[in-house]
């Protein structure tokens, strides 16, 4: 399956969460959920990046987003990822890859020259109306749970009046250079010449 973009209506899922819980897309209709795709429990990438959602969860909730982690490991697998690591958001289990087929993040991939069938690491941030926000295809988890969080603040936007400020506070300091007080200046050096010249 392609991977679904942005406006595209995000495939729907009932999976099962590290408790066992079923978890539906369709229970977080009204917010953003930030569905994100991960190979494998407990390996050094994938434990850096559940890591950094954990630390920014509160954020995250408060911006309004529910956060989800996919990768095909078992119930079990995520029930001792999860408590080891604290993580505080559910993961789903995909054991068949179906919701990854569904995202088109099961694809080939290459180690050390070997080419085999696995999960892509990708993030979707689905909006409250179902649809895909944005997508991030091919994550680097450095610095990405950062962005997933800037896009739901509100991205560039957000910091967009930062810049004009120090514009506004250069402009009165370039009125306050007054050129014409500097002339008038030059004025009493002109009359004591003029009184030396009526002394002699």
């Amino acid at each position: 399956m392609p991977m679904p973009q942005a406006g595209d209506k995000a495939p729907g899922f009932s999976l099962p969460d590290q408790s066992g819980a079923t978890v539906s897309l369709s229970q977080f209709k009204g917010r953003h959920v930030v569905l994100y795709f991960y190979p494998k429990d407990a390996t050094p990438g994938c434990t850096t990046e559940a890591c950094d959602f954990r630390d920014e969860h509160s954020t995250l909730v408060k911006a309004g987003a529910v956060v989800l982690g996919v990768s095909p490991d078992s119930v079990a697998s995520h029930q001792k990822f999860a408590t080891k690591q604290g993580l505080p958001f559910s993961l789903l289990a995909d054991p068949d890859h179906a919701l990854a087929d569904a995202y088109g993040v099961w694809g080939e991939k290459s180690l050390y020259g070997r080419k085999f069938m696995g999960l892509i690491r990708a993030t979707f941030l689905i909006g409250p109306d179902g649809k895909v926000v944005r997508v991030w295809p091919k994550v680097k988890v450095a610095g990405h749970v950062a962005e997933v969080l800037s896009t739901l603040q509100g991205g560039a936007s957000a910091d967009a009046p930062a810049p004009k400020a120090p514009a506004a506070k250069k402009a009165p300091a370039a009125v306050k250079k007054p050129a014409a007080k500097k002339a008038p200046a030059a004025k009493p050096a002109a009359k004591s010449a003029a009184r030396k010249g009526a002394r002699a």
